[in-house]
C-alpha cells in the first residue's frame, strides 16, 4: 500500500521526484527532520471500513473521537471504533473544524454557507453570501491563530446558479475570510483558477490553497503558497508553486505536522478522461516537505483520496477519508492543531 524512493518500482518514484522539482519554499523555519520521511520502512495504512468518509476528517480537541462527512451527515467515530450518526441532515457538509471553544465550524456545499454548531447545539451563520450574492459551496476551511477563518469556495459539477463575480462582472471561484459572523472579506480572486483545500501555517505566515480543476482540460492541478499578512489580507505576489500535479487528479485536503511536512490528498488509480490521468500520479497521501520535496507517497485504493486529519490523545494517527472508506496511519511526530497555538 506504501511506496518508498527505494522500492519495488523506482522508476515510477523517481518520475514523482522529478516533477516535484518545482519553485519551493525556503526552509530556514524548519528544521533537519522536515526533509525527512516520517514513515517507518514498510509501514502500510490500516482500511477501518467503509463507513461514509468522504471528506472533512477533524478531531476534537481531546483527540477522543473523529468527525468525517459524507452521504449528507456528518458521522462520528469513537477511539473504541464505534461509528454513529452526529448529524444526520448536514447541508451538504464537506470540511469540518473544532475552535478553541470546542464549537464545530463547517462548509455546507448544499447549503452554500459556512457554519458554526455551538456547544448547545445551536447553529450560528457565519458567512452565506458575498455583496449580496450566494456563494457558489464552500469547500474547505481553515483558522488563524485570532480566530479568523479562512474557506474556499468552488463549483464542482454542473454551474448553473453560480452567482459571485469578480470586478470586471465574470464568475468568479474565490477564496474568503471570515472576521465574525456576516463580516467576510475576499482575500483570493482569479490568482487560483479552483480552491479545494486551504491550510494556515504556524505564526500565520503563510497560507497553502490546493487549485483542483479538475474537470477542464489543462486546469490547475496545484499546490500554492502565499504570504499572509498581519491584517489577514494575502500578499498575491508571493504566489509560490509547491507541487504539481500536472494532469492527474489534483490537491484536495491537506494539513501539516509539527515540523512543517505537508500532508496532500491527490491523484486517482482510475483515470477519468479526458480530464484527468492516473499513470504518473496515483490516489493516495503526498507526504511533501515544506519547501515542496516529495518525501513519501501513501498508496490508498479506494479513488478519490479526498482529505486527512491528525487524530488520538497523541495526534499522530494520521486519518484518511477515500470514497467511503476511512484510513489510518501512525507518523513519527504529532501533527499541527490550529486550535492548540
Amino acid at each position: 500500500m506504501i511506496s518508498f524512493a527505494a522500492a519495488k518500482s523506482p522508476r515510477g518514484i523517481c518520475s514523482l521526484l522529478a516533477l516535484a522539482l518545482a519553485p519551493v519554499l525556503p526552509t530556514s523555519a524548519w528544521g533537519a527532520t522536515a526533509d525527512r520521511s516520517p514513515l517507518l520502512p514498510r509501514q502500510t495504512p490500516v482500511h477501518l471500513g467503509k463507513v461514509g468518509a468522504g471528506e472533512g476528517p477533524t478531531s476534537d480537541p481531546s483527540g477522543a473521537y473523529l468527525l468525517f462527512t459524507g452521504e449528507g451527515r456528518i458521522t462520528r467515530r469513537n477511539a473504541d471504533g464505534q461509528v454513529t450518526v452526529f448529524r444526520q441532515e448536514a447541508g451538504g457538509a464537506n470540511g469540518l473544524f473544532y475552535d478553541r471553544q470546542h464549537r464545530l465550524y463547517s462548509c455546507e456545499a448544499a447549503n452554500r454557507r459556512v457554519t458554526r454548531t455551538e456547544p448547545d447545539g445551536s447553529i450560528t451563520v457565519m458567512a452565506d453570501s458575498y455583496h449580496g450574492a450566494r456563494f457558489n459551496s464552500p469547500n474547505d476551511l481553515t483558522t488563524d491563530s485570532r480566530g479568523r477563518v479562512y474557506f474556499t469556495d468552488p463549483r464542482y459539477g454542473p454551474r448553473e446558479g453560480m452567482e459571485i463575480r469578480d470586478e470586471s462582472g465574470v464568475l468568479i471561484e474565490g477564496v474568503y475570510r471570515i472576521d465574525e459572523p456576516g463580516h467576510v472579506t475576499r482575500v483570493l480572486s482569479r490568482e487560483i483558477e479552483r480552491p479545494n483545500g486551504i491550510l494556515i501555517s504556524p505564526h500565520d505566515q503563510f497560507l497553502f490553497v490546493a487549485d483542483n480543476n479538475n474537470n477542464q482540460v489543462g486546469g490547475a492541478r496545484k499546490l500554492w503558497r502565499f504570504e499572509l499578512r498581519a491584517d489577514g489580507t494575502v500578499n498575491v505576489r508571493s504566489r509560490k508553486l509547491i507541487f504539481d500535479w500536472k494532469n492527474a487528479r489534483g490537491p484536495d485536503g491537506l494539513k501539516m505536522d509539527q515540523v512543517g511536512r505537508l500532508y496532500v490528498a491527490a491523484g486517482l488509480n482510475v483515470p477519468n478522461p479526458p480530464y484527468e490521468t492516473a499513470d504518473k500520479f496515483r490516489g493516495g497521501l503526498y507526504i511533501l516537505s515544506p519547501r515542496g520535496a516529495l518525501l513519501n507517497f501513501v498508496s490508498i485504493p479506494n479513488d478519490e483520496v479526498t482529505n486527512c486529519t491528525f487524530g488520538d490523545a497523541d495526534r499522530k494517527t494520521l486519518y484518511i477519508t477515500a470514497g467511503g472508506h476511512l484510513w489510518s496511519l501512525r507518523i513519527d511526530v504529532p501533527g499541527r492543531v490550529t486550535f492548540a497555538e
